[in-house]
């Protein structure tokens, strides 16, 4: 029997543009039990001195993070940053509106500052701008990279913490145009703030970058509208405007549901347009960076949620096997806009919608979603190139020209690599050539394959690796010339060494 065929041509001159480290983010919120019971339980047999789960650091340092947000995300919304800031009992208990719980305040800046350290990741950090604005902005700010003689240096070395934690990525706000945000801001509302606290924030530290709040979903009335709005007040401000997608299966159609990334890919090229216009318009020499600071699948809660409560599960998901394959089609779409996403960060970490489930005083493991994000992060770090694919199609009632091989390459040219991620989107084997000519000396390296039997498939505490890649894919290289067996619903990863 014949397979269906797809083909790529690969070149080293093909090139999309160098994948920033800083792809390979994550997002830690006060949310749920990302934070309590998921990071952070001083009670948990792993915990460490500071109350950390060793057991979620490690599973955390495996993936090789290399930002990640905090503290949201909505709850940034109404935090007040001092309360989360020197002696945990001296700190105030809180009410949490964004998600309805109850905050302790026992894990806060200086905590999520020492976990940074211990997995190796660089922080960004999220300023009120809902319920709070300038004053509190430029404050937080010099209580973390201000050296000391001043009040709120001297407050953090007062903690402990003599020497400046040096944040160079700051988010001015959260999606202050949705109506579920606390202080919900109109464009040019929020225009206007963002700029001037932008302002007052690069008088405190001028090497610091900003992002300025995006629409929070393509389907938001108001976009591109407001990115337009904001960036006329933002564009000489800012380094970079956010972007953020949820990708969720709207009924039981697989096809439609792994071509939903097109989607997201749209958005993409809709906020390019929009920078690019206002770039235009104010005779600008920059060129606005994206920053897709959250991003994921989205599926309904496995278990209930009770509000009013401190580690509470919200949205704590099971992913399935389709899950990630929608999921890594996500991160081929941001690779495949390299040269203007700057940042990208997968929302939340752990426990809700997460790439690591934890139970409480129990057991910590991997999603199916953990294992396209770690191929990503190891592999993809390099030139993403521009790939010429040949691929056969399908239409849902959704979506039309449907790519069945959703594929990208990277090279990592000191490290002599060549990396080919692909998802079979279709229920069949697919034959898929790799035209590598262009590379001259070229040997296989891997081939890892990630599929199951059934689509519906999770990892769970008692069987954790019921879905997980293997190597061994079926592929063969012959004079600069690849040919691989995609089997169906699958993600591959497809590596070689380049001399």
């Amino acid at each position: 029997m014949t397979l269906p065929q797809a083909k790529s041509i690969l070149s080293k001159d093909f090139r999309i543009g160098r994948a920033s480290d800083r792809l390979f983010g994550s997002f830690v919120e006060h949310m749920g039990s990302v934070v309590y019971n998921g990071i952070y339980e001083p009670d948990h047999p792993t915990a460490d001195e500071d109350g950390f789960r060793k057991d979620v650091l490690e599973l955390v340092r495996e993936l090789n993070l290399s930002v990640v947000r905090y503290p949201g995300g909505n709850f940034s919304s109404g935090f007040n940053w001092e309360d989360s800031v020197g002696p945990k009992g001296q700190r105030p208990v809180k009410l949490d509106l964004a998600w309805r719980q109850v905050e302790p305040n026992s894990f806060g800046l200086d905590e999520f500052m020492r976990w940074t350290r211990k997995v190796g990741a660089d922080p960004i950090m999220t300023v009120n701008l809902g319920t709070r604005g300038i004053d509190e902005a430029r404050n937080l700010l010099e209580y973390c990279n201000f050296p000391g003689g001043s009040q709120y240096s001297d407050l953090r070395r007062s903690h402990g913490v003599q020497d400046p934690y040096k944040i160079r990525t700051w988010c001015l706000g959260n999606e202050l145009d949705g109506e579920w945000q606390i202080a919900r801001k109109t464009a040019d509302e929020y225009g206007r703030l963002a700029c001037e606290t932008a302002k007052a924030m690069k008088w405190v530290d001028p090497d610091i970058e900003l992002v300025a709040v995006g629409s929070s979903a393509r389907h938001m009335p108001t976009f591109p509208e407001w990115d337009r709005t904001v960036l006329m007040h933002t564009y000489e401000h800012v380094e970079q405007l956010s972007l953020h997608h949820y990708i969720g299966k709207r009924e039981n159609d697989t096809p439609t549901f792994l071509a939903m990334p097109m989607e997201m890919e749209q958005q993409i090229k809709d906020v390019i347009a929009t920078c690019d216009y206002v770039q235009s318009v104010k005779r600008s020499r920059k060129r606005m960076k994206l920053s897709f600071d959250e991003w994921n699948v989205w599926r309904e809660p496995d278990v209930p949620y009770t509000p009013w409560q401190t580690g509470c599960p919200y949205d704590w998901v099971q992913f399935r096997m389709e899950d990630a394959l929608v999921f890594g089609s996500a991160l081929l779409s941001i690779l495949r806009h390299a040269d203007r996403i700057d940042i990208a960060c997968q929302s939340l970490l752990v426990n809700t919608i997460p790439m690591i489930l934890t139970n409480k005083g129990g057991a910590a493991w991997r999603n199916p979603t953990f294992y396209p994000f770690l191929h990503a992060s190891r592999y993809g770090r390099g030139e993403v190139l521009r790939l010429e694919t040949e691929s056969p199609k399908y239409d849902t009632k959704l979506y039309t020209d449907v790519a069945k091989v959703d594929s990208v390459a990277v090279w990592n040219e000191e490290k002599g690599e060549l990396t080919v991620f692909a998802v079979n989107r279709s229920e069949e084997s697919i034959a898929y050539e790799l035209d590598i000519r262009d590379f001259g000396g070229v040997s296989f390296a891997e081939h890892l394959v990630m599929n199951h039997e059934r689509l519906d498939a999770v990892n769970t505490a008692d069987n954790q690796g019921e879905v997980k890649p293997r190597t061994g894919g079926a592929t063969t290289l012959d004079g600069g010339r690849a040919e691989s067996v995609l089997p169906p619903y699958s993600w591959n990863v497809i590596r070689f060494n380049v001399k």
